[in-house]
């Protein structure tokens, strides 16, 4: 019989890694998004609350809101996370994001997810570097 070089091996180990660092990312996926949204909520004006109770965290293989920012309501891929603001009742933060020429803007969504971005990538690339390498 003939040695591949450990050819088969490596390949069958190439072969798992998406499955291993998929089931691995989505607990990083689901806590940076949760981030990211204290962050906007922390930045969105207190009214009445209505605006700051319409940011939702929506998981892969779920859909967002009606009427929510950006976007509106959309099925959200696998191994993704979608921050929206907005909802059925709440159909104003694209005004308050940029503001009108009557109402000056009061930015809360992309400040926020400026301010939270680089940290939710990072664990999101540590989740997926630990799980390349404790796939066997």
């Amino acid at each position: 019989m003939v040695s591949d070089g450990g050819l088969k091996s490596f390949q069958r180990r190439m072969q798992a890694i998406p499955k291993e660092a998929r089931k691995a990312v989505q607990p990083a996926l689901a806590q940076g998004g949760y981030e990211i949204s204290e962050a906007m909520e922390s930045l969105a004006p207190e009214d009445e609350g209505d605006l700051i109770g319409s940011i939702t965290v929506t998981l892969g293989g779920q859909s967002t809101p009606l009427y929510s920012q950006p976007g509106g309501s959309y099925l959200v891929p696998e191994n993704q996370v979608a921050i929206t603001a907005g909802n059925s009742e709440v159909r104003y933060p694209h005004l308050q994001e940029y503001g009108t020429r009557h109402h000056p803007a009061q930015p809360f969504f992309w400040p926020g997810f400026r301010l939270a971005r680089k940290r939710a990538e990072n664990r999101i690339k540590r989740a997926i570097g630990k799980a390349i390498r404790e796939a066997k």
